[in-house]
C-alpha cells in the first residue's frame, strides 16, 4: 500500500460521496500524535476544519493496493471528538442515482482497515492498534 497525499487545493476533486468511517480509535493522545506527524510530513491538512470536534483531515489516494473494486480508492485520516478516525470508500460505490451502495468488497473493510493501520504504523512510526469501534 502506498498513500498519495491530496492537498487542500485538490481535495474537492478527490472527494467521493461514499467515504465512510472504517474505525474510530480512542487511544488517548493518538489523534494528536498522528496529526503532528502528518503535519510534519505533508504540511497543511487536506481540509480546513473549523469545528472543535474535528480539527484536521488528511486525504490520500490509495496506490499499490487491489483496485479491482473501484477505479480509485480514497482514505481520510482525521480526528473526531478526540478520537483518531480512519475512513475510506473501500467497499462502497455510487449507483446510477448517485446513492451509496455496498460492493462485493464491503466484507473486506476490516481487512483493509488492518492494512491501513499497519501502513500508518510504518509511515508515522506510531503504533496504531485496533481498540475501536468499526462502523459500516
Amino acid at each position: 500500500m502506498k498513500l498519495e497525499f491530496v492537498p487542500v487545493e485538490e481535495f474537492y476533486f478527490a472527494l467521493t460521496l461514499v467515504v465512510r468511517t472504517l474505525e474510530d480509535i480512542s487511544t488517548p493522545g493518538l489523534a494528536d500524535q498522528v496529526h503532528s506527524k502528518l503535519e510534519h510530513l505533508y504540511g497543511q491538512a487536506s481540509t480546513v476544519a473549523a469545528a472543535s470536534q474535528n480539527t484536521f483531515s488528511y486525504v490520500f489516494r490509495v496506490l499499490e493496493y487491489d483496485h479491482s473494486l473501484a477505479p480509485q480508492l480514497v482514505v481520510s485520516i482525521s480526528d473526531w471528538q478526540g478520537k483518531l478516525r480512519l475512513s475510506s470508500d473501500y467497499g462502497w460505490t455510487l449507483d446510477s442515482e448517485r446513492k451509496p451502495i455496498r460492493t462485493n468488497g464491503f466484507e473486506q473493510r476490516s481487512e483493509f482497515a488492518q492494512d491501513l493501520r499497519s501502513h500508518l504504523t510504518q509511515l508515522l512510526g506510531i503504533t496504531i492498534e485496533q481498540q475501536s469501534t468499526s462502523t459500516p
